[in-house]
């Protein structure tokens, strides 16, 4: 027996899940609803009234189509199905009066409105609203709020949809946003005048369907149809969400989440958005080397000739930064083995084995959060290293998921279990007798801090042996965009970073900024920010930002994705492959391909899962021997979330938001 149930919508049937709403049922037989507080990832609240249609044989008025569910509708005469009208004189009235009441005390900003041109009030108002107003007295005024330096507020076009109440509630996981007072005093405001205290605060700036809450930054800088919209992959975390970044002329102007469920659903976090100022200052825009100890500007011949006699005859190393792209690891690795030097991505200690893919990324999909109902943390603050998959975590846990942490309590936005702090609660665990676990869909996640002190190898199999002991998936949560790439194509020595180093005479640093490099080593660098690794470097080769070529990454799950080029890098600054397939010219060693397309060809035939893109590969399960843990406690890898990559050292805007958590934790500890 089909769990299906037949309905009417203008007079044509489908077949829908009972437990849909009208409105899902709606959109499942191609017919448009309108609506401004319904969402899908949100609760339903009702309350707009826009959604209105007309149940034929119901009541004899309006229906709400977000709040009532198919499974509630009466049959029609004879056992006939329900039958729902959507474009009824009297749903046609309903959307007119509806629309009429919104825009009684809506100000006539569009002309200054950030929200103009992509605007569901006016999209709306024209479909189905009417042209005339028979409201005559004087707009309500409201007062704006501060929100902190992110979203701006104009509460006078608010129409109290509260997605953004709900939003910051049930996804972000925080509770300074309410609706207070009754009918025309009823005004969104926040408790106590608090700023918002989230790394996901920037979507209820696409959640707002008015322009009652705005981009700060990006403010009275550029209209919508003005920018040139490119579909790409953001690097800010390990997560790789899908992002739109919007350019105009040369700039990148904002950057918007695209949706992507098994991936970052729709949301992205505050950095991945608000990053973009930080792509325009403090750039490589032409080559250096340094004489007399002072960088000095040079052309690129003068560049590469003094990185190719610097690399000729000399005990060679490379370093792979956090930023870079699938292809640029691909060709430096290919350089420098075939020099016969060495090549390291775990820059910042990660004792993640070579070669066991098991290990590095694990068996779990981002999405398997969404199903498990026990999740255990090992070494990791996820609102801090991926706040994305940390909503994802919440809502597991709002769903009935039991989460446990072992490691640095911190406030996750969720109740949790703390099993313990250090290494020895990670053995007790292990000798634990699980029973309930084995029945249920369950997730070991293990971040960067556990494993990356001396026994982090001795940590990463038994956080694997957990995981087999409870028949849990596990899941490796990383930190960098290009880890798991770089790890998938061995870019790694034996020993580590220090090993990698030692005796080194000459280091290629690419775009790592976050380690320091031993002196007496010359050091190439390319990379595109004036950051740590360019002070410390003899020759500086300006590549181009994340945003500026085309790419692939592999996600914290091992997903392959694509990311395309918004922008031109500046002034002289060049694609990071190009950038080494010249060098390898210069040193007589040329590398075989002068096109992107010819360098992904000889990516795909030496790691084939590099052309399946947007698949997890999988992972044979390889569990490691056990080791002897020592002393310690779990502590997450990330100290300051705004300021952990050169891009995000050089905006000013992460600067504020970083100035501003140190603020609220100072003033924490004093009370």
């Amino acid at each position: 027996m089909s769990d299906l149930r037949k309905i009417m919508i203008d007079g044509a049937e489908v077949e829908v899940d009972p437990a849909m709403t009208i409105l899902q049922a709606c959109e499942v037989a191609g017919v448009e609803i309108p609506r401004f507080c319904y969402h899908e990832r949100l609760s339903i609240a009702g309350n707009c009234r826009m959604c209105l249609v007309e149940v034929k044989g119901g009541p004899p008025k309006p229906t709400a189509s977000c709040a009532m569910q198919v499974r509630d509708l009466r049959p029609g005469p004879e056992g006939a199905p329900p039958e729902i009208l959507t474009n009824s004189p009297m749903v046609k009235k309903a959307r007119e009066g509806t629309m009429e009441f919104l825009l009684i005390n809506h100000p006539l900003d569009c002309p200054i409105c950030d929200q103009g041109g992509e605007c569901d009030l006016q999209d709306q108002a024209v479909a189905y609203g009417v042209d005339f107003s028979r409201f005559r007295e004087p707009k309500r005024a409201v007062d704006d709020i501060n929100l902190g330096p992110l979203v701006s507020t104009q509460m006078t076009r608010c129409i109290s949809c509260t997605r953004c109440v709900r939003f910051t509630t049930e996804v972000a996981g925080i509770t300074q946003m309410g609706q207070t007072g009754r009918g025309e005093d009823a005004e969104i405001t926040s408790y106590l005048n608090q700023t918002l205290d989230s790394n996901l605060q920037g979507n209820i700036i696409d959640l707002c369907p008015v322009g009652a809450l705005t981009s700060k930054p990006y403010a009275f800088t550029a209209r919508p149809w003005e920018l040139k919209k490119t579909e790409t992959i953001d690097a800010m975390d390990g997560l790789g969400a899908n992002i739109r970044v919007d350019t105009k002329g040369r700039e990148v102007k904002r950057i918007v989440p695209r949706n992507h469920d098994a991936v970052n659903e729709e949301w992205i976090s505050d950095k991945s958005r608000f990053i973009w100022d930080g792509l325009r200052r403090q750039r490589l825009d032409r080559p250096y080397v340094r004489k007399n100890g002072k960088l000095v500007a040079v052309d690129w011949p003068e560049a590469l000739a003094a990185a190719a006699a610097a690399m000729t005859g000399k005990k060679l190393a490379a370093l792979v930064g956090d930023l870079a792209s699938v292809e640029a690891v691909f060709a430096l690795k290919q350089l420098v083995t075939g020099l016969g030097g060495v090549i390291e991505c775990r820059t910042d200690g990660a004792k993640l084995p070579a070669g066991n893919r098991s290990a590095y990324v694990g068996t779990a999909c981002i999405a398997d959060i969404d199903d498990a109902e026990m999740i255990q943390l090992i070494g990791t603050n996820p609102r801090l290293e991926s706040p994305v998959l940390n909503a994802r975590i919440r809502k597991a846990w709002a769903n009935g998921c039991d989460v446990a942490l072992l490691g640095e309590a911190a406030d996750l936005t969720y109740d949790y279990t703390h099993v313990g702090t250090d290494r020895a609660a990670l053995a007790a665990l292990l000798q634990y007798k699980f029973d309930r676990v084995l029945e249920v869909p369950s997730l070991v996640i293990v971040g960067q801090g556990a494993i990356q002190g001396a026994d982090g190898e001795a940590v990463l199999a038994a956080a694997m042996e957990l995981a087999e002991k409870t028949k849990s998936k596990f899941m490796v949560l990383h930190t960098a965009a290009a880890r798991v790439g770089a790890m998938d194509l061995g870019a790694t020595t034996e020993g580590g970073m220090d090993a990698a180093l030692n005796g080194a005479e000459t280091v290629y640093n690419l775009g790592m900024d976050e380690a320091d490099i031993p002196a007496g080593a010359f050091v190439i660098y390319q990379g595109s920010h004036g950051d740590r690794g360019a002070h410390r470097a003899d020759v500086i080769l300006p590549g181009a930002a994340y945003t500026e070529e085309d790419g692939l990454f592999a996600n914290t799950e091992g997903r392959v994705q694509s990311a395309f080029r918004a922008a031109f890098p500046p002034g002289d600054a060049k694609e990071n492959w190009a950038i080494l397939r010249a060098l390898s010219a210069e040193l007589g060693a040329t590398l075989p391909y002068n096109s992107l397309h010819q360098l992904r060809q000889a990516l795909v035939a030496e790691v084939p899962h590099f052309s399946e893109v947007d698949v997890v590969a999988e992972a044979p399960w390889q569990p490691l021997p056990a080791g002897a843990l020592e002393g310690g406690e779990f502590a997450s890898p990330i100290g300051d979330y705004y300021l952990t990559n050169p891009i995000a050292r050089a905006s000013v805007v992460m600067a504020e938001l970083s100035a501003l958590a140190r603020a609220r934790a100072e003033k924490m500890a004093a009370e």
